[in-house]
């Protein structure tokens, strides 16, 4: 904190840094200021006297050579009267004589005279014409300086108006492409996320158990001709499933029966049920209606990635138990009748084993060895549709972190775009002493409406 004295009421106060800050920067701008005009304004004399300066300099040099030939003109003038003179006092006698030569010497007076004074007018005409065209060349130059200031003016006021526009155009380009790119990453997206839906079911508009009758359907003429598939509509045990499979051989033998219970989302109540729900009920009715495997295709907990995974073999709580999605309810089917015909073959083995006495030794060596393979062409089939799950969860993930990158740089364009057009020359010119100083004589030699117009384009 300091203090103060007014010198005019010389009253005291005190003033703060800031208030300080601000009373010498007053003082300096405007001492700055007076300084610049008193500058401008000594040039300009600078300038008018110099050029005075030569004009009166060119006219005295001019006078000062007209002067020395006239005084060359009235020295010969004299000489030639004294030649005369004495020639005359010389020789009275020689009268006639003296006047032809006077004659002759009057002839070549007027021709030395005239042959004297044609090159001093000539070069004073030549003086005169070096005058005049310094005087056009003093013009020229003041014309060619202003001309030279306003065009670097009007080029500096172009190039700027291009790199806006350039930038501006730079800016939409930039915009359009990744907006281009954004709406290809959400189809994308889009055609994943329907891709993984089609993966999950194929219903369109149609209930669970009609999708798994029409699959069937689609495939008994070729795949199934001996195969029994029907809902099953006895429920005097007191319950049912959805649809019983049974297939015979040619000779009348069942090769394989499956339980079959759909289970869809939409068919529960406000309180969602969980797939283990029905097990219990699944298998009460694999007992009762005689079927060797049970299966429940559902879509419920969709969310839950062990469902997701593939074909889910329950049979540690329930025998020959599985869950499928309805996707793999067609591969579910051929892998248990490929399996029970390998069985049957194996239990016709058997019976000639039987028939001839043989021991049964190795018929269990094969069974077991047909259970093995049996388990491993199931998990490997597992794990793929697995890996298949997840290279899509991945890939939509992926798409995801991309689409979230891309509106980020569109916020960063916008920001570009608000920087570039706050853009003026007065910011560009901030720090830069040459260009101010550029500007400010532009200024001062334009007219007051110029110089108005001027100012607002470079505020």
């Amino acid at each position: 904190m300091s203090k103060i004295q007014c010198p005019k009421c010389g009253t005291i106060f005190d003033v703060d840094e800031n208030d300080y800050a601000a009373i010498v920067k007053q003082v300096r701008d405007a001492e700055f200021n007076q300084d610049l005009a008193d500058r401008v304004h000594l040039l300009e004399q600078d300038k008018q006297n110099a050029l005075a300066l030569a004009e009166e300099k060119s006219k005295n040099e001019l006078e000062r050579k007209l002067a020395a030939k006239d005084v060359q003109i009235a020295a010969m003038k004299t000489e030639i009267a004294q030649k005369v003179a004495e020639a005359n006092a010389e020789h009275d006698k020689q009268l006639s004589e003296l006047r032809n030569q006077l004659a002759q010497a009057q002839a070549k007076q007027q021709l030395a005279v005239s042959e004297a004074k044609a090159p001093i007018e000539r070069e004073r005409d030549e003086l005169k014409a070096e005058l005049a065209q310094a005087k056009t060349r003093q013009q020229l130059a003041v014309t060619q300086a202003t001309t030279v200031v306003e065009k670097q003016r009007d080029d500096l006021a172009n190039q700027l108006k291009n790199q806006e526009y350039q930038q501006q155009l730079q800016l939409q380009a930039t915009k359009d492409k990744y907006e281009s790119a954004l709406r290809l990453k959400d189809e994308q997206i889009a055609q994943y996320k329907d891709l993984k839906a089609r993966l999950s079911t194929k219903m369109v508009g149609e209930t669970l158990e009609q999708h798994c009758e029409n699959e069937f359907n689609k495939l008994r003429a070729t795949a199934f001709r001996n195969a029994y598939f029907e809902k099953d509509n006895d429920a005097h045990t007191g319950s049912k499933g959805d649809f019983i499979y049974r297939e015979n051989d040619d000779e009348g033998n069942e090769i394989i029966s499956i339980m079959f219970e759909m289970k869809n989302e939409n068919e529960t109540t406000a309180t969602k049920h969980k797939n283990e729900d029905f097990f219990k009920e699944l298998d009460k009715d694999r007992r009762e209606k005689k079927c060797e495997y049970a299966v429940l295709v559902t879509l419920l907990e969709a969310d839950n990635e062990y469902y997701n995974t593939g074909i889910v073999d329950v049979s540690h709580r329930y025998p020959k138990m599985y869950v499928i999605r309805p996707q793999f309810f067609i591969p579910m089917i051929t892998i248990l009748r490929n399996a029970a015909l390998n069985s049957m073959d194996y239990k016709r083995e058997l019976a000639m084993i039987r028939n001839q006495n043989i021991d049964i030794t190795h018929f269990e060596e094969n069974m077991e060895n047909f259970k093995t393979a049996f388990a491993r062409n199931y998990e490997l089939a597992s794990r793929r549709f697995k890996t298949a799950i997840e290279e899509i969860d991945k890939t939509i993930a992926h798409l995801q972190k991309t689409k979230d990158a891309l509106m980020s740089s569109e916020n960063n364009l916008r920001l570009a775009n608000s920087k570039a057009e706050d853009l003026t020359i007065k910011k560009l010119t901030k720090g830069n002493p040459t260009m101010q100083a550029k500007f400010a004589e532009l200024k001062s030699q334009l007219p007051e409406s110029t110089s108005s117009h001027t100012d607002q384009e470079v505020s």
